[in-house]
């Protein structure tokens, strides 16, 4: 029997997928970068392909077989549940016999549970997502793991790419039917997207399936600007976001005891907020001034690396 020398981790989200292969002491090797693999949006089949071709690449870079890698352990976008976390492996599996490959082990999360196990290398903390939508997931030192949020766009997601851009779309259209203020967002939104007018949003967001929270970067342009409109929407992404840590920190906190108990670490994760945006900035203001329970801080290492440890982990 080949022995297992390496683990593969994936990161799978809407736009792009990486994957790396580490030897068994956590040790990255090679990665290679993919196209999306969300699986509510490109379904078993183009998320099964997408996996399967960065993996080959991944084996193809340490000159190793595929009965070489000891586990395959999966973060992707659009598996929160377990009956589509089961999809995908059967899908996985049955393409792999396919193709007569057998994997040993594959485990496959969301990929908010891998930024979750990278940020910290596998300790405790709290990750607060803010992207296309918004979540916050945490682990104490049990283990145990804990979430606020998540509820998807239309229930919640509050601030979100998408909760942002559904604001401007509304300011916007409060200014054209002449009782919002004036906004940069109006030239914005017409230069960027050629909305100039009620009948475009309408017609691309009803019928064109326009990307909502694609007009987020707008926003965060015209606060940078001093844009009254784009920072009071900024400020309401800030409240709503520093509530999902503020109840998560409460939840995970050991009760009162007289010793000091040491603050929970806090990374941000997420096109909004994990780089340098007037968002990030302002909600690390807002965090450090009213949520003494946690610091903000870099992330140890990347979700694709979290993904290997949770599959070392589960060995």
């Amino acid at each position: 029997m080949t022995q297992s020398e390496y683990i593969v981790g994936v990161d799978g989200g809407g736009t792009k997928t990486r994957a790396v292969i580490a030897k068994m002491d956590g040790v990255i090797l090679a990665e290679h970068v993919g196209g999306p693999s969300n699986l509510q949006i490109s379904g078993v089949e183009k998320t099964v392909l997408t996996i399967i071709q960065l993996i080959r690449e991944c084996c193809e870079t340490v000159k190793c077989e595929f009965s070489q890698l000891a586990a395959v352990g999966c973060g992707l976008a659009g598996v929160g549940r377990a009956a589509d976390q089961q999809r995908m492996e059967l899908g996985l599996r049955e393409f792999a016999s396919v193709q007569h490959i057998t994997f040993q082990k594959i485990i496959i999360v969301s990929d908010a549970r891998i930024a979750l196990e990278g940020a910290f290398k596998g300790g405790p903390g709290i990750i607060l997502i803010a992207g296309t939508g918004s979540i916050a997931f945490g682990k104490n030192a049990k283990g145990e793991i804990h979430r606020v949020g998540g509820w998807g766009r239309y229930l919640d997601d509050e601030g979100s790419g998408y909760f942002i851009g559904k604001s401007a779309l509304a300011a916007v259209g409060h200014y054209l039917d002449g009782f919002g203020p004036q906004t940069t967002l109006v030239q914005d939104l017409s230069s960027t997207f050629g909305l100039k007018d009620q009948a475009a949003i309408i017609d691309a967001v009803y019928k064109n399936n326009f990307d909502i929270a694609s007009v987020a970067p707008l926003v965060m342009h015209g606060a940078e600007k001093k844009d009254k409109v784009c920072k009071e929407i900024v400020d309401r992404a800030i409240v709503a976001l520093s509530k999902y840590v503020n109840v998560l920190s409460k939840r995970m906190s050991p009760p009162t005891t007289k010793k000091k108990i040491e603050p929970l670490r806090l990374v941000f994760v997420g096109g909004l907020i994990a780089h340098d945006t007037i968002l990030a900035r302002s909600l690390k203001r807002y965090v450090g001034k009213n949520i003494s329970q946690v610091n903000v801080v870099a992330p140890l290492a990347s979700p694709a690396q979290g993904a290997v440890l949770l599959a070392l982990n589960n060995l």
